[in-house]
C-alpha cells in the first residue's frame, strides 16, 4: 500500500517516520529556551493588574516601584519576571533566593523559559529606565 505524495509514492514507513519527525519537532519547540533579557522583578498583583500595557515602562514608576514591590511581596503576592515588552513571566520556586533580593528593581537575567515560567541562572541590577 502506498500513499501520494507529490508525484512520489509514500509508503506506511515514509508517512510513520514523517509523523514521528513532526512530533519531534514539537517536542523540541516546547522544551525549555535559553533567554537573556532585561525586566523588571514585580508582584503579581500589580503586574496582572497593568498586564494589558504595552511596555512595563509605560506603568512602572521608577520612584515608586520598588516600595510598592515590597510591600506588596509581604502581603503575600509573588515576586514575578516583567519583561521590557510587558510579559510577564512566574519566577521558579529554586530562583527565588536569588530574586528576592532585586524585588522592585530592573534586571538583567539569564535564564530558561518554559511555558511561562523562568528558571533563573544569574540576575544584576540595571538602571531604572526614564519615560
Amino acid at each position: 500500500m502506498a500513499l501520494m505524495k507529490g508525484d512520489e509514492m509514500m509508503t506506511p514507513t515514509m508517512l510513520g517516520k514523517t509523523i514521528a519527525a513532526v512530533f519531534a519537532g514539537l517536542l523540541v519547540a516546547s522544551a525549555a529556551s535559553a533567554a537573556d533579557m532585561t525586566g523588571y522583578v514585580s508582584d503579581s498583583q500589580c503586574a496582572m493588574s497593568r498586564a494589558s500595557e504595552k511596555r512595563a515602562m509605560d506603568w512602572i514608576l521608577a520612584d515608586k516601584f520598588e516600595t510598592c514591590v515590597k510591600k506588596c511581596a509581604k502581603e503575600g503576592s509573588p515576586l514575578v519576571f516583567v519583561t521590557e515588552d510587558n510579559k510577564i513571566l512566574k519566577i521558579d520556586a529554586a530562583s527565588l533566593k536569588t530574586v528576592v533580593p532585586h524585588a522592585g528593581q530592573r534586571v538583567k537575567v539569564s535564564g530558561d523559559v518554559t511555558g511561562d515560567t523562568i528558571k533563573i541562572a544569574s540576575m544584576s541590577t540595571i538602571a531604572m529606565s526614564a519615560k
